[in-house]
């Protein structure tokens, strides 16, 4: 089963939700592992794939030495075909595809973090939504009580649904605090949103003690097999 994780904007917290859904999968007898599509702004290695092993609570795995987790790794910390062009390089979809497909076959899950939010571009003429449109995945959206998070997640659920691409579930990230009338009426606003749009998802709450690693967040919602 392949998840895509995707986040409404950057910053949003895609990166520590991947590496706590991975530990929850791995609690349950799944084999899984994490892959990050393209990572900017770093050197050598992904910094999102060690915050993901960190997370699980493992070693980097030989698929990470190998590559397959992380094909590209830019320096510059913009978008990614920015970021690639300013090396005279190119993201090549067709290389993101295949480490994909081959952790795949190695792996029961396999969830693939996103760069930014769903329309940052890879490529001059392909953005990340155009590479998941073309896989597929289902989709497990990051979002949280913050101000603009709104427009943006609403923004997210229509693109995922104009794309009639399946979303898995929504994660509601309350690392930052808000004022509860805040959190409370932005989930209100997302639910009816999935029954707007006839996304039968679940809202899974991300509490900060999650997300600080003092207990294990609660994914249950999420499937356990290809939908």
């Amino acid at each position: 089963m392949i998840l895509f994780v995707a986040g409404i904007d950057t910053g949003i917290g895609k990166t520590v939700a991947t590496g706590l859904m991975a530990r929850w999968y791995a609690g349950r007898g799944r084999s899984v592992v994490t892959q990050k599509l393209v990572q900017t702004g770093g050197e050598g290695f992904s910094e999102d794939i060690l915050m993901h092993r960190k997370i699980m609570g493992v070693e980097l795995l030989p698929e990470d030495r190998a590559g397959l987790t992380c094909p590209y790794v830019f320096i510059f910390p913009g978008s990614p075909h920015l970021s690639a062009e300013l090396e005279e390089r190119r993201v090549d979809t067709d290389r993101l595809e295949d480490a994909t497909r081959e952790l795949a076959r190695r792996y029961d899950i396999v969830l693939v973090e996103g760069v930014g939010g769903l329309c940052v571009p890879l490529t001059e003429e392909t953005t990340a939504l155009d590479f998941l449109s073309w896989q597929g995945w289902p989709t497990v959206l990051v979002t949280a009580p913050r101000l603009g998070s709104i427009n943006h997640t609403l923004l997210s659920l229509e693109a995922l649904h104009a794309r009639r691409l399946p979303l898995a579930g929504v994660i509601y990230n309350l690392y930052h605090t808000a004022r509860p009338e805040i959190v409370d009426d932005t989930r209100l606003v997302i639910e009816r949103a999935l029954r707007r749009l006839r996304y039968d998802a679940p809202v899974l709450d991300l509490p900060r003690a999650g997300c600080d690693g003092g207990h294990e967040a609660d994914f249950s919602g999420l499937p356990l097999r290809q939908p």
